[in-house]
């Protein structure tokens, strides 16, 4: 898969990702991208480990990948993180 799709892929799965796990996402659009990305190889070995392809290229199953991949990904950042206490 090219870079540039990558990117795409990432970049929406992230900004999807963000708006469906409640709490604060990291910082902006280059913070949806990372989501996005990271998640994208997460969703690529959970989806693979139960006998399904993972991220392909630029289309609807790739996004769908990530974005499972990202959500998983800001649970697993929220529970790490926790809540902070305000004074």
């Amino acid at each position: 898969m090219g870079l540039l799709s990558f990117l795409i892929v990432g970049l929406i799965a992230g900004f999807l990702a963000k708006y469906v796990v409640p709490g604060e996402g990291p910082g902006g659009i280059l913070g949806d991208l990372i989501i996005g990305i990271i998640g994208a190889f997460i969703g690529g070995w959970v989806f693979t480990e139960f006998g399904h392809y993972g991220v392909t290229g630029l289309n609807v199953w790739s996004i769908i990948v990530a974005f499972v991949g990202a959500v998983i990904l800001l649970f697993i950042l929220r529970a790490i993180s926790g809540r902070r206490a305000t004074y």
